[in-house]
């Protein structure tokens, strides 16, 4: 819902900023508005929920995911909103999931069933309708012309960043996002600053950059917890909810006419993202020796003892042995097996 309602309130700013300026404002807003969190919750990462820093070569994983997500995406995007309509941009971004997902199964080898794969090419479709306005003739025969093609550029390059920023997510999430936040925003502004740009005016700044706090900050913490808990390309599929949201608020704020194409996406996006969420995924499977640190509560799959009173959640470096049994799950930290 964030993320959703940051895209037709990004379009509201883009005519007052250049793209890399406003793409800039909001990882700013992102970055600053979770350092501030961070500060006033302490500043080490086992005083908050257990939490632990980032380590080690998680720090190159996240660096690409900066890069990708944080300072190519944004600049996409918002170069197609300028020749897109909100609604249309808003539920285009939809594609994010599907490449997500696709990255996921196929580099990175997550698993995934027939009833995932069928919910992607709804959403594919739901996709297609949205942009497509008649007649295929050379140069014409997509709506809003290249924006459409830079807003879906903008959704592989969030697809990178999802699968990347999966290889951190058993780190402290508030970490992430601020981090991705002030190194990606204080990139775009520099760029931004080189091409000419001056600084906006400070209501300007300032509403920048809230949007960026809820629809990219809080948003991507969320999403970090998300992934760490379900996997890629399910974290994916339920944030394609997103452009949902994103294409209501879009018809109320610009006054966008309701088409039948629009009404047919939604519908076709709408049963591909059900189908994601009615999904029931349980088989017996084992479980390979593994050592690691993360947040965990003494569950089924955690069962190490402590030499003395411990809160939950919490971290530490432990231990799980080999272990087969049959239970509903999503490819977590503890589920990385094949099919």
């Amino acid at each position: 819902m964030l993320f959703g309602v940051s895209t037709p309130l990004a379009k509201l700013l883009v005519h007052d900023l250049s793209p890399w300026m406003l793409a800039g404002l909001l990882y700013l807003g992102s970055g600053i508005g979770l350092g501030l969190v961070r500060l006033l919750g302490g500043l080490t990462a086992s005083s908050r929920r257990g939490e632990r820093s980032i380590r080690g070569t998680e720090w190159l994983w996240l660096l690409g995911a900066v890069f990708a997500g944080g300072v190519a995406g944004p600049v996409l995007l918002m170069f197609g909103l300028t020749a897109t309509p909100a609604s249309t941009a808003s539920l285009l971004l939809t594609l994010e999931g599907v490449l997500t997902a696709l990255l996921a199964w196929f580099v990175f080898q997550e698993g995934f069933d027939r009833r995932l794969v069928a919910g992607m090419v709804a959403i594919v479709a739901g996709a297609v309708v949205l942009s497509w306005s008649g007649p295929l003739d050379i140069g014409s025969g997509w709506a809003g012309g290249w924006g459409p093609v830079v807003v879906a550029a903008a959704c592989l390059m969030w697809a990178v960043d999802n699968n990347l920023t999966r290889k951190v997510s058993l780190a402290d999430p508030v970490d992430i996002a601020a981090i991705k936040g002030v190194v990606a925003g204080s990139v775009n502004v520099g760029i931004a600053t080189a091409l000419g740009d001056g600084l906006p005016a400070v209501p300007t700044v300032a509403a920048a950059m809230l949007v960026g706090l809820l629809g990219y900050g809080v948003s991507l913490v969320l999403f970090v917890i998300a992934l760490r808990h379900i996997g890629t390309a399910r974290t994916g599929a339920y944030f394609s909810t997103a452009p949902f949201v994103g294409g209501i608020v879009s018809l109320v704020i610009f006054g966008e006419p309701l088409t039948a194409g629009l009404v047919t996406a939604a519908v076709l996006m709408g049963i591909g993202v059900w189908l994601h969420l009615t999904e029931d995924h349980d088989h017996e499977h084992d479980h390979n020796e593994i050592e690691h640190d993360h947040p965990h509560v003494h569950d089924e799959h955690h069962q190490h003892g402590h030499d003395g009173p411990v809160t939950e959640p919490h971290t530490h470096k432990h231990r799980h042995g080999r272990l087969r049994h049959r239970h509903a799950h999503f490819p977590d930290a503890h589920h990385g097996h094949t099919h």
